[in-house]
């Protein structure tokens, strides 16, 4: 039960309490009083009624509705657990400047926010989840940090080389495509995932895949992989438009601006997660993105360590069990993990 308190023996002094008080005043008949007492007693226990009622929503609304619903399955069964990670108190990355910088004190990661399933953060709580957050996290501690010195830092698209290149980040790990264009800026550890670019659309809406997007309106973040790939004239879309991150893409769609949201299926299935029966993944993905941990370039030390970080993870069972725990509550099972690729 509920009740924090006693009920009144009697409801507030509403208008219409006080205007049958005023009834009962002495002037009253005797049937005057006996009917008035009786209309009291009615409005008494309807008041009493709808203060039970009130209280039973209540106690159903505890918390914010948006309280970890990114940590959440759909149909509403406990999520698996997220693992532990053993943190390395005796870590040392030897001949890495970036390490030799932070190395005792706080280790500086780069995600993103708004992608449930990857790279979440609660606007309530401020709780970061998700797999890319759960990566960062068995990383850090093979780097020997614990949770109360690793310092998420959000990082939209078009800034990450920057980020990274200037140690805005120490590391960053946000559904990042390798690719060679960015290897001139920075390095990368992993892969550690592969995904596909796909299509979010409308339920009923009539786009089935890539070929059907000509002379649609298209959205993804700006400085993605995947927009640059569907402005390419084999697609023939009529717009596609850049925003500062997906979820503003997904607003567009939903209120009919665009006819499409693009971006790696990991992604696109946390957003249709959100808006089940609203919104659906086309399912057919037309790229490979491999996804790396970016790291400053040439600190060949620091991206051994990680590489090593990575494999060890995989070997032990904890990266499966964060799949499961994160991008796994979508009904995919685990894939098996990529060969990390020591260039």
């Amino acid at each position: 039960m509920c009740i924090t308190g006693p009920l009144s023996s009697s409801p507030p002094l509403t208008p219409v309490t006080a205007a049958l008080t005023a009834l009962t005043a002495p002037q009253l008949l005797p049937t005057q009083r006996m009917f008035t007492m009786k209309l009291r007693k009615t409005v008494a226990a309807a008041a009493v009624a709808l203060a039970l009622t009130t209280a039973a929503t209540a106690c159903g609304k505890s918390g914010s509705p948006d309280d970890d619903k990114a940590d959440k399955p759909g149909d509403g069964k406990s999520a698996p657990a997220v693992p532990t990670y053993k943190v390395n108190t005796a870590a040392d990355v030897k001949d890495s400047p970036v390490f030799d910088r932070i190395k005792g004190k706080t280790i500086t990661i780069g995600t993103k926010a708004d992608q449930p399933g990857m790279g979440y953060e609660n606007p309530t709580s401020k709780k970061r989840s998700g797999f890319d957050v759960e990566i960062a996290r068995m990383i850090a501690a093979d780097l020997g940090f614990d949770e109360a010195h690793i310092k998420f830092k959000t990082v939209p698209s078009e800034a990450r080389e920057t980020q990274i290149a200037g140690g805005g980040v120490d590391l960053y790990v946000g559904t990042y495509t390798i690719n060679d264009e960015r290897k001139k800026q920075i390095d990368f550890a992993g892969p550690y995932y592969v995904a596909g670019q796909d299509l979010l659309v409308k339920a009923d809406s009539s786009i089935k895949g890539p070929d059907d997007l000509k002379g649609k309106k298209v959205c993804s973040a700006t400085g993605s992989t995947p927009l640059k790939r569907i402005k390419e004239p084999k697609y023939g879309v009529a717009e596609a438009k850049a925003q500062q991150g997906y979820q503003l893409c997904v607003q567009e769609l939903v209120s009919g601006t665009v006819d499409a949201v693009t971006t790696d299926d990991t992604i696109l299935k946390g957003y249709a997660a959100e808006n089940k029966g609203a919104l659906k993944v086309v399912g057919k993905p037309f790229s490979q993105e491999p996804y790396g941990v970016g790291l400053k370039k040439d600190d060949k030390a620091l991206r051994e360590a990680v590489n090593n970080a990575i494999e060890a993870h995989e070997k032990s069972g904890d990266w499966k069990k964060a799949y499961d725990a994160t991008i796994g509550l979508a009904g995919n099972p685990a894939p098996n993990p990529p060969a990390v690729d020591r260039y």
